[in-house]
């Protein structure tokens, strides 16, 4: 069962009254102390000694193996550990109290271990107190439900098989109902579906099949005291699991670049790509030999709304232009915030008119539509205009696109000088503008 271990991060009580800090400190020693009275209230250990130690060596050997397989999730400020556990196989054939004595060994030598690395968090001991509570409680409760539905369950086709699958959901609907009770304890949890949904949700039904399935044979080696096919049952799973931890993690690590990427190459105020990413397209381009419009546009008299209201105000009107202008993007467009209030667009897959045609349609666009903003407590209404510069032509090595970007910029002053609200355009293909 893909398991499911908490521990608090390094900052939890830096704002935290101390009574929640002893709640979930004694809250992590009950479950202990619960784990403890079920161990050895219940019977001995149900195997002899010497198979009970080979079990345990070759379980606590293959346990830490998988422990750099774990996989880290934030809930607030109590991170969440998903790993791999076959607790369910051992309290099946060793009984709670074996159980109770893996776990306890297990857990504190991966406590000592982090203690040692200098990488435990301050409740690293409570920690690992509610590690072994949580599943000697959880795992014995299926220990006793084993028991009592086993001869049940024989008579059914694949009946072990599906009560090993019915076993292990229950136990990890249980450990979610534990850690739940934590996150109500620290404060964390928004609402009541946040933790229905963290019970029943966090873990797919594949992971409790093939969770359900290696416990059942591992079960099966174990009576059978098939050492060779419970080693082998572990090595299969670790190939396997390693396999499928390396590829999460260089999914996870493309995400990750992505989003950096992203970061690094969006303008934040309007959410399209900045000047970085822009020099870097042109560059790209430069190498393609396509027919592109360039087109550099910006905000008629954009200082005088600055002044009149304030620069809240002008982000506002700044992110309205944007989204405008995103409008009418198609799939091969690129849309950059060039400066301040100045955008450049690449338009690419149209001749000349064309192009022109969709600047003319966004310069209209904007005359007709009216930005409404608050100034003040009270919402204002604003409209503004824009002038426009193209030049289109052929890339090729004589007018890279960053010489093609001055040209288009000169024309959007031209624009302003002939008195704004207008495009003043230059086909290169034919060496003529049009006002």
């Amino acid at each position: 069962m893909p398991i499911k271990t908490i521990n608090y991060c390094n900052d939890i009580f830096s704002g935290r009254d101390l009574t929640i800090m002893l709640k979930a400190r004694l809250y992590d020693s009950t479950l202990f102390i619960i784990a403890l009275v079920i161990a050895f209230g219940s019977s001995s250990v149900l195997v002899d000694h010497t198979t009970f130690m080979k079990a345990l060596f070759v379980f606590w050997f293959f346990a830490s193996m998988y422990f750099r397989l774990r996989v880290f999730y934030k809930n607030g400020s109590t991170n969440i550990e998903y790993g791999i556990s076959y607790s369910l196989s051992m309290v099946l054939f060793a009984g709670p109290l074996g159980l109770f004595i893996y776990e306890a060994v297990y857990r504190f030598i991966v406590y000592s271990y982090r203690k040692w690395t200098k990488t435990a968090d301050p409740s690293e001991f409570t920690d690992t107190l509610y590690n072994i509570g949580c599943f000697v409680i959880t795992n014995s409760l299926a220990f006793f439900l084993f028991q009592y539905l086993h001869e049940s369950f024989q008579a059914f086709p694949f009946g072990y098989w599906i009560l090993f699958f019915l076993l292990v959901c229950l136990s990890s609907y249980i450990s979610g109902t534990l850690m739940v009770i934590v996150f109500v304890i620290l404060g964390e949890l928004r609402s009541f579906q946040e933790g229905i949904n963290f019970i029943f949700k966090s873990v797919s039904m594949l992971d409790y099949g093939k969770a359900a399935l290696t416990n059942g044979l591992l079960l099966i080696s174990l009576r059978e005291e098939r050492w060779d096919m419970l080693i082998s049952i572990f090595l299969l799973n670790y190939v396997v699991s390693s396999s499928f931890y390396s590829k999460s993690q260089s999914i996870q690590n493309k995400i990750e670049r992505d989003q950096f990427e992203q970061m690094a190459y969006t303008d934040f105020l309007t959410g399209v790509y900045n000047r970085t990413f822009m020099d870097k397209k042109m560059s790209e381009l430069n190498q393609t030999g396509v027919c592109v419009g360039i087109v550099v546009c910006d905000i008629d008299k954009f200082k005088r709304i600055n002044d009149s209201y304030n620069h809240a105000v002008g982000d506002k009107v700044i992110q309205h232009f944007a989204t405008t202008l995103k409008n009418y993007l198609e799939k091969e467009d690129y849309l950059f915030r060039s400066g301040g209030e100045e955008f450049t667009l690449c338009l690419q897959n149209r001749n000349y008119d064309q192009t022109m045609n969709v600047i003319s349609q966004i310069s209209t666009d904007l005359e007709r539509h009216i930005v409404t903003v608050e100034f003040n407590g009270e919402e204002i209404l604003i409209s503004y205009t824009a002038s426009f510069g193209l030049y289109f032509y052929k890339v090729d090595k004589q007018v890279p696109m960053e010489k093609a970007y001055i040209m288009a910029d000169q024309l959007m002053f031209k624009s302003k000088q002939l008195g704004r609200n207008r495009v003043t355009g230059i086909n290169g293909l034919l060496s003529k503008e049009v006002v």
